[in-house]
């Protein structure tokens, strides 16, 4: 009897509706969500929180107040070995089930209530996150991932007046909050699934390329163009051509300060990276008000250079870059110091893309600085003997020769002798005869300038003229009097 009684109270001893269970360790807790970390990370100030909280902090601009030391979020490395701590833990205590990492939206929402009970950071609403109605001031809160000036709120976004369901939407705003975090992580693997990410999503859909181009993701492509690993290089660059195709984006990702970093690119990044950049610039350089400030910021030396010794690829962007760069009297005069009209006689010389090569040239021949370096290096003859030999690969492109020929006519006496000598006239008598509308139209304004009688004309020695060494004295007091 006495046998049975203590086997049942043995039996009451370990029941498990008495059995309580433990409680974790303190340094097994995030100190931002209060719960189990799943995925720690030690930061660079040295504390420890779950990883999805500390990109929420970063994508928000937040930082922990209520903790005594200081938190620094610039870098994250995961911590394997608590991770490893927390795992025996959980299975030797029989916490089960073990902890998953938190999800990025639920970071997010825990961050803003801290955020909300903070003093110094008020409620921000996780649409001002992605979009701004107000760009100066979202500028100036991206420059500084830990200004505690909060971004101004934003009640749409393009994309809500699809016809895409509500929870597409919060998809989609998840998974861009999402790239954006790991774009700003100190993770390398975070920032190469960030972009590739980005670049896929910036190819194929419009809206996203939209919405998607904020000062604060420029501000972090901006660093990552210049990435020493080259899948995030590419990417980056890659990415920014993809958001630059859409017209409402070229003078925001210009004013964004992401030129220089893609001009060193273009000097001496990776090679598919230097491909990108320049079909960047071409596409930036299409808004008329970017084109003097991409000038001014220093793009033209390694367009010029990427045109003499880039891949196919990019010298046919720097090319198109060029042309429309030179549309602004300013880049013209820097081209012309740049000793650029010698290279494009060069290329036109040996055949390699006349036809956007002639595109800047043309455009050089309506300034007096690029007609001056065109008559003395020789670009009178060469269009000649490139129009007497009639090898085009386009009808576009002699009409961009005789564009060229007409813009040097300005030129005055100089270009009559010179076009006197190398037999202009026949050409293009020729020309007004058989070629097409434009080229019968600009032969014969050609013609008409060399026809013209100039006061200078009957006291000019054409050869002493024409062999001249002083033609930079005798320029402007001669040529260009009456031209």
């Amino acid at each position: 009897m006495g046998s049975s009684k203590n086997r049942w109270r043995f039996t009451l001893l370990r029941s498990p509706t008495n059995h309580r269970k433990p409680s974790p360790p303190p340094e097994f807790i995030c100190p931002i969500s209060g719960e189990l970390m799943a995925d720690p990370v030690i930061v660079s100030s040295g504390q420890t929180f779950e990883r999805n909280c500390v990109l929420a902090c970063i994508s928000l601009s937040f930082k922990p107040t209520t903790f005594l030391a200081t938190v620094d979020f610039t870098t994250i490395i995961p911590n394997l070995a608590l991770k490893s701590a927390i795992i025996n833990w959980c299975r030797t205590n029989s916490f089960l089930p073990i902890p998953q990492p938190i999800d990025i939206r639920s970071a997010l929402k825990i961050v803003q209530t801290l955020m909300k009970d903070s003093p110094d950071f008020p409620l921000i609403r996780l649409s001002s996150c992605l979009s701004s109605t107000s760009e100066d001031s979202v500028v100036a809160a991206a420059a500084d991932s830990c200004s505690t000036t909060p971004l101004p709120l934003l009640t749409t976004r393009p994309f809500c007046y699809s016809s895409s369901s509500s929870s597409e939407i919060d998809n989609s705003i998840e998974e861009d909050e999402e790239i954006f975090c790991k774009l700003r992580s100190g993770l390398t693997s975070n920032q190469e699934e960030a972009v590739d990410s980005l670049r896929k999503i910036t190819r194929m859909k419009q809206e996203s390329r939209i919405h998607l181009c904020t000062p604060r993701l420029l501000s972090a492509l901006r660093h990552l163009i210049v990435s020493k690993y080259s899948s995030v290089q590419v990417n980056s660059v890659a990415a920014l051509v993809n958001l630059s195709l859409e017209n409402a984006n070229k003078v925001k990702i210009v004013r964004s300060g992401i030129v220089p970093p893609l001009i060193d690119v273009l000097r001496g990044g990776f090679p598919e990276a230097q491909d990108h950049a320049a079909g960047a610039l071409f596409s930036l350089a299409l808004d008329d008000q970017n084109k003097t400030a991409i000038g001014v910021l220093g793009a033209l030396p390694p367009l010029l250079h990427a045109l003499r010794s880039g891949s196919d690829r990019s010298r046919h962007d720097s090319a198109l870059a060029l042309y429309h760069l030179s549309l602004v009297q300013s880049n013209r005069a820097k081209l012309v110091k740049l000793g650029s009209v010698q290279l494009f006689l060069n290329m036109v010389k040996s055949g390699h893309m006349t036809g956007r090569v002639m595109l800047v040239l043309g455009n050089l021949a309506t300034s007096i600085e690029g007609r001056a370096a065109m008559l003395d290096g020789g670009a009178v003859e060469c269009l000649l003997r490139l129009l007497s030999q009639a090898e085009f690969d386009s009808e576009s492109t002699r009409e961009c020769c005789l564009g060229a020929l007409y813009g040097l006519s300005q030129g005055g006496l100089r270009f009559k002798g010179l076009a006197k000598e190398a037999g202009a006239e026949e050409l293009l008598i020729k020309e007004e005869e058989t070629g097409t509308e434009r080229c019968k139209e600009k032969a014969k304004k050609i013609l008409e300038v060399m026809r013209q009688k100039y006061e200078e004309e009957e006291t000019v020695d054409w050869e002493a003229l024409l062999n001249s060494d002083e033609l930079t004295r005798s320029r402007y007091e001669l040529v260009y009097g009456k031209g």
